[in-house]
């Protein structure tokens, strides 16, 4: 069980949950539950089963290229520790990134795609990208946002017509990833203050498709939490930047990815669906609980 434990805590499943939001939030976009009449029950299966897959994969090899410096700065980790060895985590890592290509292939060629793609960026982030300052926070939230229209591909086509809204995600992402910089030394104000003026950016624009779309009161519902349960945290990194705190803005920004996905699926007229994904909010914390987040 201790082993079995192991493997789990190296792909962080609080995070994997919160993958499988954006999934839903992009099924959502997609206008398919309103507009089909036919569900595509199996191709939403194969799209959360890749998503899990492609999102732990990635954490995984987050550790595996980090296994030097968390010998440092994170001996307690799985890998450092020698719970798993290097070799193992990277035939896992594999495995997974594998997987999920293969089951959002099952969906349609063009899941497939952008299952590759996210693999692509999550091994350029892992590899290289986390030690830019700027490309680094980037590739990682181009992840978050190829992972939406991931599941927005469950209609091709609507690909041509959305995929503008994947750059809300980005944005998202591209804050925490440059906020979690701070987490093992502390940070600094200036990154939590532009971290705070992009969250501000995010809750915006979506509340401005939810204006637009005829939808605004239902996305409060979910934005109002959400902007409440990433600001608290960040407002008191920002009042004192130490490792601890800017740890708990990172692991609630992260979390929170959930009530943003219900917002956008409210939005979008998935009402049921946007509850179906907030439902995901205690099952991520739960886990959290019991693994990492970052």
């Amino acid at each position: 069980m201790g082993k079995l434990f192991a493997y789990l805590r190296i792909m962080r499943p609080a995070n994997i949950v919160t993958s499988v939001g954006d999934i839903l939030a992009g099924i959502a976009i997609s206008g398919v539950l309103i507009n089909n009449g036919t569900l595509l029950w199996y191709a939403i299966v194969f799209l959360c089963l890749s998503t899990a897959c492609l999102y732990g994969g990635g954490i995984v090899f987050n550790d595996v290229f980090d296994a030097e410096l968390d010998k440092i700065e994170r001996p307690e980790r799985a890998i450092p520790s020698g719970i798993i060895s290097l070799t193992n985590a990277t035939i896992l890592g594999v495995a997974l990134m594998i997987s999920g290509i293969a089951f959002a292939s099952l969906a349609s060629f063009t899941s497939g795609l952008l299952a590759f793609a996210v693999c692509f960026f999550a091994l350029l982030y892992n590899k290289i990208g986390k030690h830019h300052p700027f490309f680094g926070p980037l590739s990682m939230g181009i992840c978050r946002g190829l992972n939406l229209l991931l599941g927005l591909s469950i209609v091709p086509e609507m690909l041509y017509q959305q995929y503008f809204i994947a750059i809300i995600p980005v944005i998202y992402i591209f804050s925490i990833t440059m906020t979690s910089r701070g987490e093992v030394h502390g940070g600094n104000t200036k990154n939590l203050y532009l971290a705070a003026g992009l969250y501000a950016i995010v809750i915006g624009a979506i509340a401005w498709f939810a204006f637009i779309n005829e939808r605004l009161l239902w996305s409060l519902l979910f934005l109002l939490p959400f902007a409440w349960m990433i600001f608290k945290p960040l407002s008191k990194a920002i009042k004192n930047p130490i490792g601890k705190n800017i740890g708990g803005a990172v692991k609630a920004g992260v979390i929170s990815l959930i009530l943003m996905d219900a917002a956008w699926a409210v939005t979008f007229d998935a009402l049921l669906l946007a509850f179906i994904i907030a439902l995901l909010l205690p099952i991520s914390i739960w886990l959290s609980k019991l693994f990492a987040v970052t």
